[in-house]
């Protein structure tokens, strides 16, 4: 059955691994996406990546937002660092305001914030610590998307806070029973197949599912899709989840185009 009057957004998190923006990968990926997720300094990024990144967006008439997450380029963002709630949104506040600046010498608008990694799943639990992140991006705008997991409290801070939201769900990733991203220490919680991961984007699409680890079936409600660019074979797993939602009837959309 087409799925003519769905839309949806095709997200990628971008500009964090340097060879990848040269050697024509983030290019290939441009196409299959509708947001480009920026990193921009904490985990990952610099004023050079984010310039090529845009660029090549620009190109593609891919939107921008920015990619912020714990300032620990050591560990990719992806562990939980003892940081005050203070100290979460000045660095946050920092981040997006560097990408911001970058933007605007390109003549690109940014569309969206979302976190990275731990700073991210932490955030999906903890009111101060959604609260912070939304302190920190209001320092430098509030006419913005903050994009965060379908159905977690972090989206409840965030539109508290008075921001437009997009709640946002995953192809690439595998699903705890409670609505939550498995843990990247379990070797399952990548999809790397294609596939898979294209079947899983078009039933959160047209059915509102995805099967979870435990077999059963988590509901999820989201305006955004994201598929990682350091998943290994994210170039295919991107072209073939476009491919079959597109097959299906749905629009492919960024989150502000009707």
């Amino acid at each position: 059955m087409k799925s003519s009057r769905l839309k949806i957004d095709l997200n990628c998190d971008m500009g964090e691994v340097p060879e990848s923006i040269g050697d024509g990968t983030q290019e290939a990926l441009m196409q299959s996406i509708t947001s480009a997720n920026v990193a921009c300094g904490g985990h990952a990024g610099d004023a050079e990546t984010m310039r090529l990144t845009i660029e090549q967006a620009l190109r593609r008439g891919v939107a921008v937002g920015a990619h912020p997450g714990y300032p620990d380029r050591e560990n990719f963002g992806r562990l939980e660092l003892d940081m005050g709630l203070g100290e979460v949104a000045q660095s946050v506040f920092e981040q997006v305001r560097a990408l911001a600046r970058v933007a605007a010498t390109c003549g690109a608008p940014v569309v969206h914030v979302k976190p990275h990694g731990a700073l991210y799943n932490q955030a999906v639990k903890n009111r101060e610590l959604a609260a912070a992140i939304a302190s920190g991006v209001a320092r430098w705008n509030h006419d913005v998307v903050l994009v965060g997991l379908a159905g977690s409290l972090m989206l409840e801070v965030f539109r508290e806070a008075g921001f437009a939201v997009a709640a946002e769900a995953f192809a690439d990733r595998q699903y705890e029973p409670d609505g939550t991203l498995r843990s990247r220490k379990f070797l399952d919680a990548l999809l790397r197949d294609p596939e898979k991961a294209a079947r899983q984007a078009l039933g959160m699409v047209e059915r509102g599912l995805v099967t979870a680890s435990d077999g059963g079936e988590v509901r999820v409600a989201a305006q955004t899709i994201c598929i990682h660019g350091d998943t290994p074979g994210a170039t295919e797993i991107a072209a073939e989840v476009a491919r079959v939602l597109r097959g299906s009837g749905v629009t492919l959309a960024g989150l502000l185009e009707e």
